[in-house]
């Protein structure tokens, strides 16, 4: 797999994995490579740095001062979660959009208006708020179907 850095005509930066260059060239071709922000097909590859192993002899590891050696190791920290790609980041704000749109917002009551919709107490198309994990199991479990959708910011 290789990693691009993408532009495209109207100059919005995003990047995407290909198989090979030439994966990239023909689904380029093709139009199947779109930038995420406005749809442009216009895309091309930005200039990257190559990646290239660093050559030499591997350090090993240094022994710790003798006062640190006497402390207790500090508990690993929680790796960060992996930043979300850009092209996902761009879909789910057309999601997001697109929800906000078409559905009413009910808040904490989500759960609540989404039985009177299944019982039919309640004629709303489509509706979005908040409910905890077991609410919505719960739903689930009434046969109500549910889904979560991560709510990214809206782009500017």
């Amino acid at each position: 797999m290789i990693h691009y850095d993408l532009r495209c005509g109207a100059g919005h930066d995003f990047d995407s994995w290909f198989k090979d260059s030439e994966a990239f060239a023909s689904q380029a071709r093709a139009g199947f490579v779109e930038c995420p922000v406005c749809g442009s097909k216009d895309v091309s590859k930005r200039l990257m740095a190559p990646a290239i192993p660093k050559k030499g002899r591997i350090r090993a590891k240094e022994a710790p001062p003798p006062e640190a050696a006497a402390q207790p190791p500090a508990a690993p920290a929680a790796p960060p979660p992996p930043p979300i790609p850009a092209q996902m980041v761009a879909l789910l704000q057309r999601v997001r959009a697109e929800v906000e749109k078409k559905c009413d917002y009910v808040g904490r009551d989500f759960a609540e208006e989404a039985r009177k919709i299944h019982r039919g107490e309640s004629e709303r198309p489509g509706i979005y708020g908040e409910a905890s994990e077991a609410d919505a199991e719960a739903l689930r479990e009434e046969g109500i179907e549910v889904a979560r959708i991560p709510w990214v910011p809206l782009a500017d």
